[in-house]
């Protein structure tokens, strides 16, 4: 006997019944119906609630005098004539500006479920020790209160992570010392998640500080030639809101506008030379290698690789480059020829100006002096008693804006204490790159970035000051060795068309 079929379940659009159509009309025009008692009704909650959590708030010494007013207030308006009917009518039309809808106002938030409610209450009680103080009569941050009387904004992603928040604080609160604020920042990094990375924005004149999840900097952008003026080199690329400026870059087949961070060099460059620190394998010989491949369309360059591994080697008998130097005798030579070059072209400007005449080719023309770890170079020197190349340095450095000459010099964190005092003086433009802890970065660059660190760091990610400027996050364009068997197709390719034309023999 064969087996019957089960009736197939039909997958066609349901038709409604003629019963749940009339259903879902009456409720709808119900609820157009009730929504003015619907609005009221919310509204009166939210006074009630307000006025609960005052309440709640209230010194003891003060609950007497304020229930004898309101009794003394609500005695008069049943006297008055007209006076309860006029009471109920303020009453409801105070519901209903409460409970009004919000939907399109500026900083309006959705009511938080009950886990982001525990988390937001959670994190203004850890905030309460940072922000408050015994002889404060009024508290806004106090044991037992409620999260709603200092948290303004917040938002949650879809998975229940904090995404948004601001916050107000008292005004007694040291909000100008950064290791005050910094304990803050660490807190709500800790309170909220280490996940995401975050921003902290402090607005001292209101007491209002906002904390929101920053983008993931774009990882895809490969060397290739930026929309840049002469002088301008572009260092990475960080937050659109950070800068206001972009650039068309191109992203595998894609091309779109970028934020970039800018380096301007030259005579009126206010921070001419460069000094980039980071972690091993950072990104900062990356870094140092963007730099060169722009410093060639419009300079020369001399290279002096103190690691001695031939990351450099591709730019070897290049056009515009007059030398790539990994040995001891070899980088003070070069580095020796540098600092003549530039007293040199500081003598022929200066001549120059005082005759009238507008400055000679071979001064106009920049050049730049990029060093990389020269730390193991001045430790090789101490060890065979030669002359430290650092000091070679010290010329170029202090006059090389008028000179035209530029020093862009990359180190490891760890050997931040072998470079020469010339070095990290006239070095004001700087880059910090990899894993590095908050207080590395405040080191490095002078200011605290006001950001968290993310967990994971890929190559060429770290900040970027220049001079007195903001902080900027960065991420560097990828700049691979291109002889390095490790690198891509792809990326090896982009390098590759970025280098001048081997250098024509002379003679």
């Amino acid at each position: 006997m064969g087996r019957r079929s089960l009736p197939r379940i039909p997958t066609g659009p349901a038709v409604p019944s003629p019963g749940r159509e009339l259903a879902r009309g009456l409720a709808d025009n119900a609820r157009d119906m009730f929504y003015p008692l619907l609005v009221v009704a919310r509204g009166l909650r939210s006074l009630a609630t307000t006025g609960r959590h005052g309440w709640g708030r209230m010194p003891r010494e003060r609950r007497g005098p304020t229930l004898l007013l309101v009794a003394s207030c609500l005695a008069i308006v049943a006297l008055v004539p007209y006076g309860p009917t006029l009471g109920t009518a303020a009453l409801l039309a105070a519901g209903a500006w409460a409970g009004r809808d919000r939907g399109g106002a500026r900083g309006a938030v959705a009511e938080p479920d009950e886990e982001q409610s525990h988390r937001l209450q959670a994190l203004y009680e850890a905030l309460v020790p940072y922000f408050s103080a015994p002889q404060d009569p009024r508290p806004l941050y106090e044991h037992g209160g409620d999260w709603r009387q200092a948290f303004e904004e917040h938002a949650f992603d879809g998975l229940g992570r904090l995404t948004a928040l601001r916050l107000r604080y008292p005004g007694y609160f040291t909000d100008g010392e950064e290791g005050a604020r910094s304990r803050i920042e660490q807190l709500l990094h800790l309170k909220a998640g280490r996940g995401p990375e975050y921003r902290f924005d402090w607005d001292e004149a209101a007491n209002r500080l906002g904390l929101g999840v920053l983008p993931v900097l774009p990882t895809d952008v490969w060397a290739q030639r930026f929309v840049t003026a002469p002088g301008e080199t572009v260092l990475g690329f960080t937050d659109p809101s950070a800068v206001l400026r972009t650039v068309p870059v191109t992203a595998g087949e894609e091309t779109y506008d970028a934020p970039p961070v800018v380096w301007r060099t030259g005579p009126r460059s206010t921070e001419p030379h460069l000094l980039a620190l980071g972690q091993p394998s950072a990104g900062v010989t990356t870094l140092l290698r963007s730099v060169v491949l722009q410093a060639l369309l419009h300079g020369d360059v001399v290279v002096v690789d103190g690691g001695g591994a031939g990351e450099y080697a591709c730019l070897e008998g290049r056009d515009g480059v007059l030398a790539v130097e990994s040995s001891l005798p070899g980088a003070l030579a070069i580095l020796e020829w540098a600092s003549h070059e530039t007293e040199r072209r500081l003598l022929a400007a200066g001549r120059a100006r005082r005759e009238g005449r507008s400055l000679p080719e071979d001064v106009r023309r920049p050049l730049w002096i990029v060093v990389d770890r020269p730390g193991a170079l001045s430790h090789l020197a101490a060890r065979e008693g030669r002359p430290d190349p650092q000091d070679l340095l010290a010329v170029p450095l202090r006059h090389g804006r008028t000179a035209q000459v530029t020093v862009a010099v990359g180190e490891h964190l760890e050997g931040v204490g072998r470079l020469a005092e010339a070095v990290l003086t006239h070095t004001r433009a700087r880059a910090v790159l990899g894993a590095v802890a908050p207080e590395q970065v405040t080191a490095v660059l002078g200011a605290p970035s006001h950001t968290t660190p993310a967990d994971h760091v890929p190559p060429g990610r770290g900040y970027a000051r220049v001079g007195t400027g903001p902080v900027h996050r960065l991420q560097v364009p990828a700049t691979p060795d291109p002889y390095d068997e490790e690198t891509s197709d792809a990326q090896r390719r982009a390098v590759l068309a970025l280098l001048p034309q081997p250098a024509q023999p002379t003679g």
